[in-house]
């Protein structure tokens, strides 16, 4: 029996993915795409095409998230405006680059090399970060989104890239003060990693928008998901131009996430800060480790690494969101237990 051209189990496969990815992508504003593509590249699907249809499954993906978190107030739409003007010529620069590295026949190692350093490197700083407790006490907190950031809360780098004050400046939500240029070369950088790598660009803007913007979690989060829309829609409009999508995999991934990015998207009001920051290292860690497996076994022409690497693809995206539920579940029983008396 076939479904979309694909056996049932394929199909099956797909959507049970498609309900994890969605979880991580309502929680953390990514983790869609770059984890879909790796998995894409393992089964043996073309570089264009794997690309393409991870963006295009961000952009399904984001438009269920960005509306759950637009419901929390969570969404400011002058900082997610100003990020789609410095992504569009990013993701466009970026789709370059790939159709000229599959014309050498370097796209797919290339790719999973930047791949392995960046979902690494960042996975790295993130979970040191939380694990030591960051820059202050407590962190910003979910209720930031609806008042002033505490000084003690913004990241110490974060603090000094505000204290350069090179107009024009521009105010954001949570009294967060910063250069419109840092803005739009944050928004530039993400957009060439959308389009070159697949992704949302989420796994490092999400992290930028915190450490080196200061804009509270909550709010980076659905701030994040807001421009995923644009430039995941324009990522794979472009891409679809150049036959990259193919709905045979990105329809059965977006009827599973349909549902998980809206159980991911509530869990981040109710999930403690540090513990999201915790999830969203370990999840990088685990991706960075099964491209590099991936790559490994394709050098030496081992072909069981293929199969470690895909299981440990949907071991991190099982494990993690999971642990997001689990939070969840623990956090809303500690909330409905009564106070014992002093």
């Amino acid at each position: 029996m076939e479904i979309l051209g694909l056996g049932l189990a394929m199909v099956v496969l797909f959507v049970g993915f498609g309900l994890l990815i969605g979880v991580l992508f309502g929680f953390f504003g990514m983790g869609g795409s770059f984890l879909v593509t790796p998995a894409l590249l393992v089964m043996g699907y073309p570089t264009r095409v794997a690309v393409g249809s991870g963006l295009a499954f961000v952009f399904g993906t984001s438009v269920i998230a960005t509306l759950k978190h637009r419901d929390m107030g969570q969404v400011d739409y002058k900082l997610g405006v100003l990020m789609i003007a410095g992504t569009t010529a990013g993701i466009e620069a970026g789709k370059e680059i790939v159709l000229h590295l599959e014309t050498l026949g370097m796209a797919g190692s290339i790719i999973s090399v930047t791949y392995v350093v960046l979902l690494g490197g960042i996975g790295a700083f993130v979970t040191y970060e939380a694990l030591r407790g960051g820059d202050s006490e407590g962190g910003v907190g979910h209720d930031a989104a609806d008042g002033d950031v505490d000084a003690d809360d913004i990241p110490a780098v974060a603090k000094k890239i505000q204290s350069y004050r090179v107009p024009p400046m521009i105010s954001l939500r949570g009294g967060v003060s910063v250069s419109l240029w840092l803005i739009l070369g944050v928004a530039f950088v993400t957009g060439l990693l959308s389009g070159f790598l697949g992704v949302g660009g989420g796994f490092i803007r999400m992290p930028a928008l915190f450490y080196l913007i200061g804009v509270p979690v909550p709010i980076a989060v659905g701030t994040d998901l807001f421009e995923i829309v644009f430039s995941g829609g324009l990522g794979s409009f472009l891409y679809a131009l150049d036959g990259g999508v193919d709905l045979s995999i990105v329809l059965p991934l977006l009827a599973g996430s349909a549902f998980g990015a809206r159980i991911g998207s509530a869990a981040t009001s109710i999930v403690d800060e540090d513990d999201i920051k915790v999830y969203f290292g370990l999840m990088l860690l685990g991706g960075a480790l099964a491209v590099a497996v991936r790559e490994i076994g394709a050098v030496y022409g081992i072909e069981m690494l293929n199969t470690v690497s895909m299981v440990l693809i949907l071991g991190s995206a099982l494990l993690v969101s999971g642990a997001v539920v689990y939070s969840s579940i623990a956090a809303l029983r500690g909330e409905s237990q009564p106070s014992s008396p002093a």
